[in-house]
């Protein structure tokens, strides 16, 4: 079966995370979207552990917990000594317990914050999660600031002797598998495409997801689909375009103007306003690439380009994807339709165009034939999207979804 998963998220344990972060929302949240499986975040604080074992209904059966509906797995992710973030995913509280016991020596704030520092290596973090039987990769392996390759210029340099037992690595709103796939190192993992959500709102929750091929709902058959075992895989990739992430280009983070990489060097990484410059995703792939084009390996899933629905919905009214008008329009799709991946990948064109306004429809319609213009993010802003009109053939985006997807 055909399962969507969003497997990093962050509880309202973490800083700069909503306090509407709770499993009753981001159950309610992951439903609306159209996830089937949902990261808890955070497990290793432990007011959010005893929350989430005091509302599953399955007691973690099969390394599940099942909460209003929604499949939650066991997530967290810790920021290392030198400022590099990894994403790990636990098959049992008990697995849990392991890891939190053999790492809370080197942590001064694993019970006060949900993304706890180590003072350990990436090495030494691996080491814990292998004994703990848990998956662990880096988490948005790009991103300019706590990224392994912020850092790093290899799994190697990162992971040290553990690189090898690496199979995942999260892409992160600012690349693709275009990008990543530019460096033949990473040909051999798994790519994963998730939200990293601080919000229970649509708007955030699972604009990157994964979806898989399973057989069932438990721990052991997500392992065997990021491992890529038995049949079961990632089927598909789905997330931003990489011009829409805050640090696509390399630009200023105070004014957000942005400079070409031999620029940024000449100005020794200081705008002219005075604030600090920072690397884009683009150009640190370009400086890791020992492949001049993408080289997708056999079995890489499609990466198709996703805009959540507000937004488009949004673009099309003129208004705010979070204002009133915007969220009775999208109220409406989600009572027809019943989740948005569903509206924005499967439902039936003509279907929709019966439910929604002649320029919502249009606008739905245009971005599924990939008719959408980035201006690119950098600095920390994220890319501005335009919605081009159906008569528009001069675009150069993406492919249409069902080029994606068939």
């Amino acid at each position: 079966m055909l399962v969507n998963a969003d497997l990093h998220i962050h509880s309202r344990f973490s800083g700069g995370t909503s306090y509407k972060m709770n499993l009753k929302n981001l159950s309610e949240g992951a439903k609306m979207k159209g996830l089937h499986i949902l990261a808890t975040g955070d497990c290793l604080h432990p007011l959010w552990i005893e929350e989430i074992k005091s509302m599953a209904e399955n007691n973690g059966k099969e390394g599940i917990f099942d909460i209003n509906g929604v499949k939650f797995v066991l997530s967290t992710e810790v920021e290392d000594k030198n400022r590099v973030h990894h994403l790990i995913l636990f098959p049992s509280l008990y697995s849990v317990h392991g890891f939190r016991e053999s790492v809370m020596k080197h942590s001064k704030n694993i019970d006060r914050s949900g993304r706890p520092f180590l003072d350990m290596s990436g090495e030494e973090i691996a080491h814990a999660a292998a004994d703990a039987d848990a998956l662990i990769g880096p988490a948005h392996a790009f991103t300019p600031w706590t990224a392994m390759y912020a850092y790093h210029d290899s799994l190697k340099e990162c992971y040290g002797d553990m690189a090898s037992s690496i199979r995942f690595l999260e892409l992160g709103l600012s690349a693709d598998s275009d990008y990543a796939d530019r460096i033949s190192e990473l040909h051999r993992l798994t790519f994963l495409s998730n939200s990293d959500s601080h919000s229970p709102s649509p708007v955030r929750l699972a604009r990157e997801f994964n979806r898989l091929d399973v057989q069932d709902y438990s721990w052991d058959e997500i392992r065997k689909a990021i491992l890529g075992e038995g049949g079961r895989r990632v089927v598909l990739n789905a997330g931003f375009p990489p011009e829409e992430g805050k640090y696509n280009r390399t630009a200023c983070t105070s004014c957000y103007r942005q400079y070409s990489l031999q620029e940024a060097e000449k100005m020794k990484w200081r705008c002219k306003c005075g604030g600090l410059i920072k690397k884009g995703v683009r150009d640190r792939v370009e400086e890791l690439a020992d492949l001049e084009k993408a080289v997708h390996p056999p079995g890489r899933p499609k990466y198709i380009h996703l805009i959540p629905l507000a937004e488009i919905i949004g673009k099309a009214l003129r208004f705010s994807p979070l204002s009133k008008k915007v969220q009775d329009r999208w109220s409406e799709l989600m009572k027809k339709f019943g989740s948005e991946i569903h509206v924005l990948i499967d439902a039936d064109m003509d279907e929709i165009s019966r439910v929604a306004s002649p320029a919502v429809a249009s606008a739905i319609h245009a971005f599924r034939k990939g008719r959408i213009r980035v201006n690119p993010g950098g600095g920390g802003k994220y890319g501005e999207i335009e919605i081009l009109p159906d008569s528009n053939k001069g675009n150069k985006g993406q492919k249409s979804l069902a080029d994606w997807i068939s």
